[in-house]
Order: C-alpha cells, then structure tokens, then sequence
C-alpha cells in the first residue's frame, strides 16, 4: 500500500549511479567498512566539504555533495547522527523518514553500516518503516498539480546492511505495519462523500483476503440487538448505520480469549442539531479515526499473522441534522438497557461507543478491551496535538500502553478518573446524560464510557489531537496520520503474542 517508494536490502559494496547516503556522528567519522567499499578517497571528501559547509554532524542534518569527485555516485548525502549521547538512542523510525525525504524521487543506496555502533536487523528495519511512512501522500484527488520534493513518486532505496537475510525477515513485520498504518491514513483522508458508512464496512470487508473474519451489522442486527444509543445518532443522516466486527484468531490455542480494540467512527459529525460552527467543519470528516485506526490494527496484526487471538470492533455513522435526528431531551436505551438523556447531539461518539463496547465485552469475553475515539476537544486543549489522553480502569494495562506508546513515539498521557466525574454525568430523568458540561470534559466523557465496560480491564484513548490535523513529523506529512496502529500493534508484540 505504501506506494512510489521501492526498499530493498543488499550487502556492503561498491555502487554506480544514483545517491549514496552515508551517515557520520558530530565526529564526521566513517566505519572502515563504508569508507573502503564507497572508495574514492570518501572519507576525505566528506571531512573536506563538511569543513567548507560548516557541517557539524548534528542529528538529522543533511549534506548534500552533487557529482562528487572520485566516485560514479550522482550525489553523495551526508546524515548526521549527533553526539555520542544522541547516537546511543537514536530513533531509527525518524532516521529511516529524515533519509527518505533527502532522496526523494531518486535511486539511493544508504550503508547503515556506521562507526562505533552495533545496527541490529530490527533497527534496519525500523529504518525501512519510517521511510515507507515518510513517502506518503495523499492525491489522488489532484487532476493537475502534483506534489513534489518529499511528496515525488519514484523513490527507490537500498539498504547495505550487514546481514542481508536477517533485516529482510524483520522487515516482514514493518512491511505489515506501515501497510496498515498507511490504510489507516487512506480511510482519514478520505472525504465523506466517498467513505460513507456502507463505504467504510466495504473496505473493512477485504480484511478476509488476510484470513481475518469479518461481519457487518445492519440497521435491522443493531435494533434487534438493542443497540439504540448507536442508532440514534445515525437517524439523522440519510445513511444507514454498520457496525464491523473483525476476528484474527492467531493464537496456538483458537480458544483463548481475544483482546479487543473497539474504534469511533462517526464518517461525518456536524454536530447534528446541536451544531458545530462551520469554521473548521470540514475536519470532522476525520471523526473516524479511532475506527480507522483499528481497521489498520487488524491488517497489520493478520499481515505479519501476529500469534494471538484480536477481536476488533467498529461503530460507523454519520452525525447528521435532518427532521428524524435525536435532539437535545431526548432520552434513548443502549444496548445495556441504561438510559442516556441527550444534553448535546455533539457529543456522540461516546454514544456510538457505549453500544459497541457492551457487546464486546458481552458477545466475547475479551481479556482487555481499548477504545480509540476522536473523542473531544477538551483533550486537545490538555494535551494538544502531539500526545493521546489515555484513560483506565486497570494499571497494569495503562503502564503496558504507556511503554509501547514510548517505544513508538506514539506517546501517551494518563488522565484521572475520579468519583466527581463519574457523578458529572448522573441525570435528573434518566440513568445518566450523555455530557458533563465544558469543565473536564475529557474525564467526564470517559466516564461515560467506563459505565459499560463493567470489570472488564479497558483503556480509552482520546486521540481528537493527533488523529487528524496531524502535527508534522520525520514520518508523516500527511493531514490523517494514522495514529495508533503502530503502538497498539507493539503493544500486542511485546505484551501477548505466544
């Protein structure tokens, strides 16, 4: 899916034509290796035009040498990799998408061979995940000006490593998660009129070309089941409401219980007739990132056939305003048979979720389950748009969050949950409203959703700051970053494979 760019691997040796990409610490020197296969005297030339560039070697630095003397290479690119301390915890994910955007459109051969340091197979292949995610763009909407520089099709990339066969292995796995972190961000940046709820169901659908089983729910499955918070935000809108239930059963043992991953997406929020400003309205077509976030999830996990049982679940509506949407006082059943007064017909997504969780935790008897959601505006103003709220009712599953979020630079932030909260949202005519008012509300809207998990282990990820509208990194340019599947799939590497 990552398309334009082509990765391969292959041993350390002389090259021809094209870039060679070399990679020096603020010391600017070369492993011997590199320098004796690049030849032509590179280790000076390197010294040289560093010196005239006044080129200290800082990490994520670029020097770029046209037609260098000495060697058949078209350019010679410089990386800098700073100081001894900045090498000794170097981002290889970032690195591999700082290298890409520096070769963009070009054949490349970068020698991740460097001086005084040990590059393991899994760190190759980081390096190859981040230059996959760097490359891609969004434009197939674009009938005249094409993007360029970093956005330029036609990259093609060698990787010399030191151990051709055991990187490739590794790279199986990234491979399966940049291609489903790309089909995340492909969903998000879809517009509306094309990624529909039915539309959405489709594509979730091809998930069985991976051997994952997939079932779509209906209107008449979801009022049979009683899913009534979830159809009421869908009345409004002339398309019908689905909900995907996905299941890769990869365990050794079919009969040990999932984990479960359960995703917002709401394909549309206008706020329905409590609604939104037309200032910005245009992003909340991206109101479906936690569901796009779980479908990327899945194919990433069945891509690479990840050894565990996953069951992940979507809710997808439109929020829309017409004669049939719920309104403000109106008071609707979920499936768990709580009543919800409706205080804001914004405030939705925690509708949608409540039904989908319920019938998780009741159809599966998952171990865990998380909840990603674009979920509220109050938590980018905690937090903004670089860091996801997570919320817990267990520790143990908050600290693994926690460290696979880390490890990915996906990071996380845990948020209270506290009685005030959970008191916020008590209704005077119904079991409960569907919001606490302006003040916490973030805490206040996931409390709303703790209400029906039970005591089963579950964490809500917030993730209305770095879903869509996403800050730019080394690894992404794109408007939908397709926030989350690289955390929760390390989450289940590191966590609950067999």
């Amino acid at each position: 899916m990552a398309d334009g760019i082509s990765i391969t691997f292959g041993p350390l040796g002389s090259v021809g034509r094209g870039d060679v990409v070399l990679f020096v610490g603020d010391d600017l020197a070369l492993a011997p290796a590199v320098a004796q296969a690049i030849g032509g005297g590179v280790a000076d030339l390197v010294a040289r035009a560093a010196a005239s560039e006044r080129f200290k070697g800082k990490s994520l630095s670029a020097l770029a040498l046209p037609a260098p003397a000495g060697l058949d290479a078209d350019r010679l690119v410089v990386i800098g990799l700073g100081s001894e301390k900045d090498r000794a915890k170097i981002d290889w994910t970032a690195l591999g998408g700082y290298t890409a955007s520096k070769v963009a459109g070009r054949s490349a051969h970068a020698a991740l061979i460097l001086a005084g340091l040990d590059v393991s197979a899994e760190n190759a292949a980081d390096f190859a995940l981040g230059a996959r995610l760097r490359h891609y763009s969004f434009d197939r909407y674009k009938t005249k000006k094409k993007p360029e520089g970093d956005d330029a099709k036609g990259t093609s990339l060698t990787l010399m490593v030191a151990d051709v066969s055991a990187a490739e292995a590794a790279a199986q796995a990234s491979e399966a998660v940049a291609d489903g972190v790309v089909l995340a961000r492909e969903l998000i940046n879809e517009p509306p009129n094309v990624l529909f709820p039915e539309e959405f169901a489709r594509r979730a659908e091809a998930l069985t070309d991976l051997g994952v089983e997939v079932e779509v729910l209906g209107p008449g499955k979801l009022e049979a089941l009683g899913m009534g918070a979830l159809l009421a935000v869908a009345q409004g809108s002339a398309r019908e409401a689905r909900v995907v239930v996905m299941r890769w059963n990869g365990a050794d043992d079919a009969s040990d219980a999932p984990i479960a991953f359960i995703g917002k997406g709401v394909c549309f929020d206008s706020g329905g007739v409590s609604i939104k400003s037309a200032g910005g309205m245009e992003d909340m077509k991206g109101d479906m990132g936690g569901a796009a976030c779980v479908v990327g999830t899945m194919h990433a996990l069945a891509r690479r056939k990840a050894r565990v049982n996953v069951v992940g679940a979507i809710g997808i509506v439109e929020n829309m305003p017409d004669g049939n949407a719920m309104r403000p006082s109106d008071i609707v059943t979920s499936m768990s048979g709580q009543t919800i007064e409706i205080i804001n017909t914004d405030a939705e997504g925690r509708l949608v979720l409540a039904d989908v969780l319920w019938h998780i935790q009741s159809a599966y008897k998952p171990k865990f389950m998380i909840d990603l959601a674009t979920l509220t505006g109050a938590i980018i103003v905690a937090l903004g748009q670089d860091i996801a709220g997570l919320f817990s009712n267990d520790d143990a599953l908050s600290a693994k969050i926690t460290a696979a979020g880390e490890a990915t630079g996906e990071a996380v932030w845990r948020m209270p949950l506290i009685p005030a909260y959970d008191k916020a949202i008590d209704s005077k005519f119904a079991d409960m409203k569907n919001s606490g008012g302006r003040h916490g509300g973030a805490a206040t809207a996931a409390s709303f959703l703790k209400r029906y998990v039970n005591d089963v282990p579950w964490a809500h990820l917030d993730i209305a700051g770095v879903a869509m509208s996403s800050s730019p990194s080394e690894i992404n340019r794109s408007w939908g970053a397709g926030w989350g599947v690289r955390l929760l799939d390390r989450l289940v590497r590191d966590n609950y494979e067999a």
